[in-house]
């Protein structure tokens, strides 16, 4: 996967419902091409490997957590992540092309980020609910509490 194949799937993620022609002119690129390697991304399920990856620090120092979070946020195949409260101290979401893929990621660039004690993996089966709005009405019988 190269840089256009990644603009083409940041694309897609932005508006599922583009047509091939207007996808190619948002990747600068003719729509033959473009459509073949929207068919290959289709079939080798692209960055469609998913991984819920947990990280324990043993260093909590200001410059520490600053570092990590820094080399975190620039890890491309990082989808997600949040600092939580308690353990464990992150919880990150990771895509790849496979179990090969993740596995050389964790080894070579989320193991030595700063501060890493322990990460802890776990592969997701199929997704249930993804990208869903915040609500903005009260649910049925209930009130929608703002903090």
């Amino acid at each position: 996967m190269d840089a256009v194949d990644r603009k083409i799937l940041a694309e897609l993620q932005a508006d599922g419902r583009l047509t091939v022609t207007e996808l190619a002119q948002r990747v600068a690129l003719s729509v033959a091409p473009c459509h073949r390697r929207l068919r290959e991304l289709e079939r080798s399920g692209g960055l469609g490997f998913e991984v819920l990856v947990q990280v324990t620090m043993d260093r909590e120092d200001a410059s520490t957590i600053t570092e990590f979070e820094r080399g975190l946020a620039g890890i491309p195949e990082v989808r997600h992540a949040e600092r939580l409260f308690g353990d464990p101290d992150y919880l990150v979401r990771v895509a790849t092309a496979d179990l090969a893929a993740y596995q050389a990621l964790r080894d070579e660039k989320l193991a030595t980020l700063p501060g890493v004690q322990r990460l802890t993996s776990t592969i997701v089966m199929k997704s249930i609910v993804e990208d869903r709005p915040y609500p903005t009405s009260p649910p049925a019988g209930g009130t929608l509490h703002r903090q």
